[in-house]
């Protein structure tokens, strides 16, 4: 879609905020070229490098009008960060492509400063993207680029091993789904004191994520209701739902905490001497996808966010 206005006066709007956003850019010695050219360079490390994007809309991933630019650029960053710290990455760079609805000019500057307030909080530098405005909603898209020595993939996983998490879950709504910290400092400390078998961000709801997991392992799992650790939004939530704190838990999806899995070994490790919060919720089992709660075992049905086309 085409802005009505001008081409002069189109460009010259574009052009004008994108060097307002290299004014704002910061040195990084790993990016050797920034925002300006037709392509950003950045140094490469040693390491493998793990690129994730998302995007997100107004209307379906939040509501503008009722929670503003700022905090969805928190967002838009932190869901991208999340997914590398579901493989013990570390931020390298972002590029950003927005879409903003025309008209609005102070929207574009706040919510670039929502997405360097979260950068800036990784030391993670924005390095390029793409702008343009139109006549429908508010669409960004993060792509980020990290590195890992030894990413951590959803495949490892086998029976026996013990499964964590690394934060209460459920009620996001309430709040939790626009303000949470991307769990990368948490990753990269268990990734330093034991062997992650498989691992995965909540984004889709616990039960619904770790089934990936399993999935691409080819194993079960079975949950222990009462060890897992459930978010005081959830039991708020509850008052206003029909579903139990567990169901919410469960299900609510956009925890953005980590559920991973380790050998007996290391789950002893971590109970002993944890080196970041955990809690044990469960083992993965031979087949089969379970709950137990006070002693009775049930199948577990996976329940979230499901993303249809």
């Amino acid at each position: 879609m085409h802005d009505n206005s001008g081409p002069g006066e189109a460009m010259s709007g574009e052009f004008t905020f994108i060097d307002w956003i290299r004014g704002q850019t910061r040195p990084n010695t790993r990016v050797l070229i920034g925002p300006g050219d037709d392509c950003a360079a950045l140094s490469p490390g040693r390491s493998p490098w793990l690129i994730t994007t998302d995007m997100l809309m107004d209307g379906t991933d939040f509501v503008l009008a009722e929670v503003g630019p700022h905090r969805v650029g928190l967002k838009a960053m932190a869901v991208n960060l999340s997914d590398l710290a579901a493989m013990a990455g570390r931020p390298v760079g972002v590029v950003v492509s927005v879409a903003l609805p025309r008209g609005d000019d102070t929207l574009g500057r706040d919510l670039y400063h929502g997405l360097r307030e979260m950068a800036d909080s990784f030391g993670v530098p924005i390095v390029g993207g793409d702008t343009n405005s139109w006549a429908g909603p508010l669409v960004i898209s993060v792509t980020a680029f990290g590195e890992a020595e030894r990413p951590v993939r959803r495949n490892g996983a086998k029976p026996g091993d013990w499964l964590f998490v690394t934060g209460p879950l459920g009620g996001s709504i309430l709040g939790h789904h626009l303000d949470f910290t991307p769990r990368i400092a948490e990753a990269l400390r268990l990734h330093e004191t034991v062997d992650l078998h498989a691992m995965i961000d909540i984004s889709d709801g616990l039960s619904a994520d770790l089934h990936h997991i399993l999935e691409e392992s080819r194993c079960g799992a079975v949950l222990h209701a009462e060890a897992i650790p459930i978010a005081e939004a959830a039991r708020q939530l509850t008052q206003q739902s029909s579903k139990t704190p567990l169901e919410h838990a469960l299900g609510d999806g956009e925890d953005f905490e980590l559920v991973f899995a380790v050998s007996p070994e290391d789950g002893e490790k971590l109970l002993r001497e944890p080196p970041v919060q955990v809690w044990k919720i469960g083992e993965c089992v031979a087949d089969g996808y379970w709950i137990e709660e006070q002693k009775n075992r049930r199948p577990l049905v996976p329940t979230g966010w499901v993303h249809s086309l």
